[in-house]
């Protein structure tokens, strides 16, 4: 009787605790993909040559559950995934605050595997916006407070879902941590440029792919982080896209450092940048 008794409090503690799995995106045929021989790398906390795109979904402990959700898509320059830094250690970091961190592996616009290279990663981020609401119920989540948060090119990513999306992918609040904002070529990311959309791209697909140009009233909140001395992506970046958010009156906090660098993280024991996530859950509590 007693191993019973201890067997329940297992299974019920288990169920407090938070819990993890992955979902494919796609369940009968991958769009804008073709056959190849390529297969997905896996090394050195970084991923590349992603073929099958899925979410690895990580949902807080129900006991402090706020059913807030937030797509988080890792950086990488469209090259690669930096798959924990910016993508398994922020869902962490968000299931201690109460909210669900959901973290998209998404295809990659070099990979053989694309018909359209261009327009398979915000494909894939739309899709993952819509696994995320049906299973709302499910995975006991407010369908109207599921945001998405990117770093470096994934912030390109974010920035692009948050500034073209239909009725069932848009997110209801945006997180841009040293984003890749702009394919223009005074300030963009010369790399995550080429890897997107080629050596040589159309005016329109430039404009399309910059978020600071696409910004409408409709936009969602938004919350940046940045250093001045990043050396990697221009702090303009973040700053065209404030002043565009805030032309259309969106509400917005843009919060700058003028040192870190590029590619923190969380930050941790990286002097000043190490309080963004705490600024960040305060501005989750008030949205």
């Amino acid at each position: 009787m007693k191993y019973l008794v201890l067997l329940f409090f297992l299974v019920q503690f288990n169920i407090l605790m938070a819990q993890q799995h992955t979902i494919p995106l796609y369940s009968d045929g991958i769009p804008n993909s073709k056959p190849c021989n390529q297969e997905e790398v896996d090394a050195n906390e970084h991923i590349s040559f992603v073929i099958e795109p899925t979410i690895e979904v990580y949902l807080p402990a129900r006991a402090h559950a706020t059913g807030k959700a937030v797509l988080i898509c890792p950086g990488g320059g469209y090259r690669n995934l930096s798959w924990t830094k910016e993508g398994t250690d922020i869902a962490k970091f968000l299931n201690g605050k109460g909210i669900a961190g959901i973290v998209l592996k998404y295809r990659l616009p070099e990979n053989e595997s694309n018909e359209i290279p261009h327009k398979s990663p915000l494909m894939d981020a739309q899709r993952a916006m819509e696994i995320i609401r049906a299973n709302a119920k499910e995975w006991k989540l407010d369908s109207g407070k599921v945001g998405i948060m990117g770093f470096s090119a994934g912030g390109h990513l974010a920035s692009t879902l948050g500034t073209q999306y239909t009725p069932e992918t848009k997110p209801n609040f945006m997180v841009l941590i040293y984003p890749v904002v702009t394919m223009k070529n005074d300030f963009t990311h010369q790399g995550s440029r080429q890897n997107l959309l080629g050596d040589d791209p159309s005016e329109e697909l430039v404009n399309y792919y910059s978020a600071e140009l696409n910004v409408t009233k409709d936009t969602p909140p938004t919350f940046i982080v940045h250093s001045e001395d990043d050396g990697a992506v221009p702090v303009e970046n973040s700053i065209q896209l404030y002043l565009a958010l805030k032309e259309k009156k969106v509400p917005a906090e843009m919060h700058l450092f003028p040192s870190g660098g590029h590619g923190y993280g969380l930050a941790i024991g990286r002097g000043r940048q190490e309080i963004w996530p705490e600024l960040l859950s305060g501005w989750l509590k008030g949205i």
